[in-house]
């Protein structure tokens, strides 16, 4: 690997291509080099992933409603569609509407992979947009199974690497300013574009996807699913202008007026972003790890904790008159982002939107210690959140930050990366349960780590409400085969509904 160097520059400084991050982010989606056998074995569990958590979320209501606007367009003249989760494959629409319904079919249930660096990502988002392209160009340009393995790792690598040199929250940046130009370089490494025409997506992807953090605090809304696809649709779009050769605001990272100076650090402000050289395998994908439970990845680990305290001491844990208080001591992040040091009431509102308890973790302690399990719907139920004896144990969580768990969580050792705590337990006759976990148990370094067996499993069980059982193994012997499919098979990475699944689903009405 490689550091990058990155500030602010005059404009009279006249900063020169080369010397430029989003010049290289273009060089490392032009790079040729080969990709590792355990990179595409990643990259076809994780199509597997994003298909289960988006079957699982086909009739939740911001679904339904970016899945109409997307089937409101036609096919545009220049390819042949790309397909949406849940339509029946022959149903296409333009790529870039596609890459919107399916991203917030994928993002909806926060159930999908993630990586924590200084900032936070879920670089499955690249997978609808650079996909999309790949069906809708796969027969005009012979694209196959291996370009869309090499698109996608492209859209982690940069993904995961921006994130481990620039923090976006920091200055109340959402996240997905970092989605923007990796999802136009994972296109871009697709459709084997040139380093200039990638170079001019990547700023203008950069540019129109910058927002606050507001969509991730408070009461969170239901723009949270959409904020990544909506990036995602904006890369499609990118370099679409890019490729007819429209340009970008240049430098965009270190302008004077660029996102550094003021949307970042400022003027005086530095980043290393780490990047691979040149013919450098992009292995970013192997740092990421997907989620046993649907909830904010930083509340994975504290999930499987509660669960074994629920094992262990179920007579204690089962009256919250027992309990005078429950600590949890962890990161700076997972503090002050879902824990008590938001300050956000809304995490102990009972009528808090299930996007505000998944960022929750007093909540999500709560239920997983009373109920040993976690259910991406049941446990965020109306019924769940008003239970009494919930509500009296969930207002004694509270969380603070410690010194070293900061440490470990922004640590880029991945042997020591960790996004758990310790948790003390003060009950009312004065005793103590004091205990810790690292990271979650699905993680790779955890107790029951995900391999192609659990992701296939987890498609399994959250699709079979929604797809027929030859639908469900129609899929997944067509996603496993992903580094070997010709053009005239991308368009089957998609899934059709099961009749009478949406029946009685509300399609709203809007202006398309």
């Amino acid at each position: 690997m490689k550091t990058h160097h990155l500030r602010t520059h005059r404009s009279d400084e006249n900063l020169v291509r080369e010397g430029q991050l989003a010049w290289q982010l273009a060089g490392i989606a032009t790079d040729p080099v080969e990709l590792d056998d355990e990179v595409v074995d990643m990259v076809v569990n994780r199509v597997i992933d994003n298909a289960a958590v988006a079957a699982a979320s086909i009739a939740r209501k911001p679904v339904v409603s970016a899945r109409s606007q997307a089937l409101s367009h036609p096919v545009s003249i220049g390819g042949d569609g790309a397909t949406v989760f849940g339509a029946d494959q022959g149903r296409r629409t333009s790529p870039e509407w596609a890459a919107w319904a399916n991203g917030v079919a994928v993002r909806e249930l926060d159930f999908h992979d993630t990586f924590l660096a200084k900032e936070y990502s879920h670089p499955g988002d690249n997978i609808p947009p650079i996909l999309a392209v790949a069906q809708h160009l796969a027969a005009s340009r012979g694209l196959t199974g291996r370009d869309l393995v090499r698109g996608i790792a492209t859209g982690y690598e940069i993904q995961i690497d921006l994130a481990k040199g620039i923090s976006l929250h920091e200055h109340k940046i959402d996240h997905v300013a970092h989605l923007g130009p990796s999802a136009a370089a994972g296109i871009g490494t697709l459709l084997g574009l040139d380093q200039e025409t990638i170079f001019q997506a990547i700023g203008q992807a950069l540019h129109t996807t910058t927002a606050t953090r507001q969509s991730r605090k408070g009461e969170i809304s239901t723009w949270k699913a959409h904020a990544p696809a909506f990036a995602g649709k904006m890369a499609v779009e990118a370099v679409d202008r890019a490729l007819r050769g429209e340009t970008s605001p240049v430098p965009i990272y270190e302008g004077e007026d660029g996102v550094i100076a003021w949307l970042l650090g400022g003027p005086e402000a530095s980043y290393e972003v780490p990047l691979p050289d040149l013919g450098e395998a992009k292995r970013a994908i192997l740092d990421s790890y997907t989620k046993e439970h649907s909830a904010e990845y930083q509340a994975q680990a504290w999930i499987d904790l509660a669960r074994k305290l629920h094992d262990e001491y179920p007579l204690i844990l089962d009256d919250p008159s027992r309990i005078e208080s429950i600590v949890l001591h962890t990161s700076h992040h997972t503090h002050y982002v879902i824990g008590s040091g938001a300050n956000d009431p809304q995490k102990y509102d009972a009528d808090a939107s299930r996007e505000t308890l998944d960022h929750s973790i007093p909540y999500i302690f709560t239920v997983a210690l009373q109920d040993g399990a976690w259910d991406h719907e049941t446990s965020y139920s109306p019924e769940r959140a008003h239970r009494p004896d919930t509500i009296a144990l969930w207002n004694k969580v509270t969380t603070v930050e410690d010194p070293e768990w900061t440490r470990r969580y922004h640590s880029l050792d991945m042997s020591e990366k960790a996004f758990g705590g310790k948790v003390v337990i003060t009950l009312a006759d004065g005793g103590e349960i004091v205990d810790e976990i690292a990271v979650a148990d699905a993680h790779p370094l955890g107790a029951r780590p995900f391999g192609r067996k659990q992701y296939v499993q987890k498609f399994r069980t959250l699709a079979e409400w929604a797809l027929e059982p030859d639908e469900i193994e129609r899929f997944l012997d067509v996603a496993q085969r992903l580094p070997e499919l010709g053009p005239d098979e991308l368009v089957g990475l998609t899934f059709t509904a099961a009749p009478g699944a949406l029946v009685g689903v509300d399609v709203p009405t809007g202006l398309f």
